[in-house]
């Protein structure tokens, strides 16, 4: 973007009332951000679904104004801004519809034609699933994919070292602008993500971590991924919003499964039991549901341990998968002659086995 452009984009985005969603309507309309300042109020409001509540104060001053400090601030620090319409703007986040008109960009980010996953959790992370990041990376590494997280505490800071340990690229999402981070005890690594990613932010260096900044940041994180990936989690909480966020923008999303009444596991077991999570005990689980290559070494090592034993029940359910392919659920349960709650708990079972698969589509096929 032009110095002029990008000033106007600013202006736009410091306005209280016009969020995304109205910000990208008047760029449309009008073609670019400056246009929007080049158009005349009684103009604008007609445009369907603008209103003039939503363009108060839109040719105020102060925004004016607030956009040239912003301007020098990003100028003075290295930062790079992303515009939506541009193809530096990350792929995937185009296409959600409340994606920020500008992100901020810090470090030697490269998401052009690249595999992206968020990886989110609790705050809390038990010794349990900092060994499932750390065997998650490491299997999934020789596919170079860009990690995802927001640089917190627990989960988040868990896999964005052990990204960097493999040697991934990985970016730190963050909820507040760049000139500062959040939480301050963090910062020692924020030259080893710099050097292997970067930080992004829709947020001005005017900006703190309030809390609705955490509950608007998780949405990029979201959007920006091909899949999210919960590892642990609790009944609430963040992880489980940005999971909700993702299941919306109807992406592919993953839980990690834990013990039953493990407290920090109850949010991830939910996401499965509500099929809102393809239930993920191992990087090749993500791989072959996202359609990633595999190779072949790691294709037969999976299979030479899937001989385990099964129920009477389990192996009708295998016997006819294996002979008729993907099917659904309910032609599951006709076929094996089972009532449906039972052949979708057996299903569950066998799928903790490592037996069958769970498809996009509620399918279910043998592995």
């Amino acid at each position: 973007m032009v110095n002029s452009e990008l000033i106007a984009a600013l202006r736009l985005q410091n306005v209280p009332n016009i969020g995304d969603v109205t910000a990208k309507k008047l760029i449309a309309h009008c073609g670019s951000p400056e246009a929007v300042f080049d158009d005349k109020l009684h103009h604008l409001k007609k445009i369907d679904g603008i209103g003039t509540a939503k363009l108060k104060g839109l040719f105020d001053s102060e925004h004016l104004e607030a956009a040239h400090v912003e301007y020098q601030f990003i100028l003075e620090n290295d930062i790079t801004c992303s515009y939506f319409l541009n193809s530096d703007y990350p792929s995937y986040l185009k296409h959600c519809i409340d994606s920020p008109i500008l992100l901020f960009m810090r470090g030697n980010l490269d998401l052009e034609a690249r595999k992206i996953i968020s990886v989110v959790g609790t705050r809390n992370i038990t010794s349990y699933g900092m060994a499932f990041c750390e065997a998650f990376i490491e299997d999934i590494a020789p596919l170079n994919p860009i990690i995802v997280s927001g640089f917190a505490y627990g989960v988040d800071i868990c896999i964005q070292k052990t990204a960097i340990k493999h040697g991934l690229q990985t970016i730190g999402c963050l909820a507040h602008g760049l000139n500062q981070i959040y939480p301050k005890v963090h910062s020692r690594y924020m030259n080893d993500v710099e050097k292997n990613g970067g930080f992004l932010s829709e947020f001005w260096s005017t900006q703190n971590p309030d809390r609705e900044n955490f509950l608007k940041r998780n949405r990029i994180i979201a959007g920006m991924s091909e899949a999210t990936v919960v590892v642990e989690s609790a009944e609430r909480g963040g992880s489980l919003v940005t999971a909700d966020i993702a299941h919306g923008y109807n992406r592919d999303v993953f839980a990690v499964p834990g013990r039953a009444g493990d407290k920090f596991s109850s949010g991830c077991n939910n996401l499965i039991k509500q099929q809102k999570a393809h239930m993920l005990t191992k990087a090749a689980d993500l791989i072959y549901l996202l359609d990633w290559e595999l190779e072949k070494e790691e294709t037969k090592t999976v299979q030479k341990q899937l001989f385990i034993e099964l129920d009477d029940t389990e192996k009708s359910i295998y016997t006819y998968l294996q002979k008729e392919g993907k099917q659904l659920l309910d032609s599951i349960a006709l076929e094996c002659s089972l009532p449906v709650f039972k052949a979708s708990s057996t299903l569950l079972n066998m799928e903790m086995k490592g037996v069958i698969r769970p498809l996009p589509g509620k399918l279910f096929e043998a592995i």
